[in-house]
């Protein structure tokens, strides 16, 4: 009786112990919201989006957001073998059909999670298997991604015509509320 209940005590320890290192560490934001979470910025309150690092350019010249102004652009970081990053991807490529017409640039970030994800002739090969149409730049140093303050894979930025970050969102999932922001930012001067 008494190791039955020295077990038990240990695991309620155990189970407070993880609580507490979750909490502390601020996991708890990430597992209780599991299909990721976003970010709406007035332009009064946003900052004009550092500039894309160096990197290989797969289906474009390279590109800078200051020469991108007067467009609404939406980054996306993603590396290729990212599951959530290829469920995301055909709304991504869909917005890039529909609205690159009306005024919206859309970049990916490939910034790789594995080895073989930093060889720029793998990324080529699945950017066209992919169907990837619009440019995708190559962070292999993660300077773009630092400069952003990406944490995981895949992250969403709309910058405004001004070059200003103005919606985010990290993981899978509000597709609807992300076109919401493509359209708004769209209709503004």
């Amino acid at each position: 009786m008494e190791s039955r209940r020295n077990m038990l005590v240990g695991i309620v320890v155990a189970i407070v112990t993880v609580a507490a290192a979750v909490y502390a560490t601020g996991l708890s934001g990430l597992l209780l919201s599991p299909f990721g979470s976003s970010a709406e910025y007035k332009s009064s309150e946003s900052s004009t989006a550092p500039e894309l690092a160096a990197g290989d350019w797969i289906n474009s010249e390279p590109l800078s957001l200051k020469g991108l102004r007067g467009r609404v652009v939406l980054i996306e970081f993603w590396t290729f073998g990212c599951y959530n990053c290829r469920n995301t991807l055909p709304y991504v490529q869909s917005w890039h059909e529909r609205f690159g017409e009306k005024g919206l640039a859309v970049i990916g970030v490939h910034s790789p999670e594995f080895d073989e994800e930093r060889i720029a002739d793998n990324l080529r090969r699945e950017v066209a298997s992919l169907g990837i149409r619009y440019p995708v730049l190559t962070d292999n140093d993660y300077r773009t991604w630092n400069a952003y303050g990406v944490e995981a894979w895949p992250t969403i930025f709309l910058l405004d015509r001004q070059g200003r970050i103005r919606w985010k969102h990290v993981g899978e999932g509000a597709y609807d509320e992300t076109e919401r922001q493509i359209q708004k930012l769209l209709a503004e001067e």
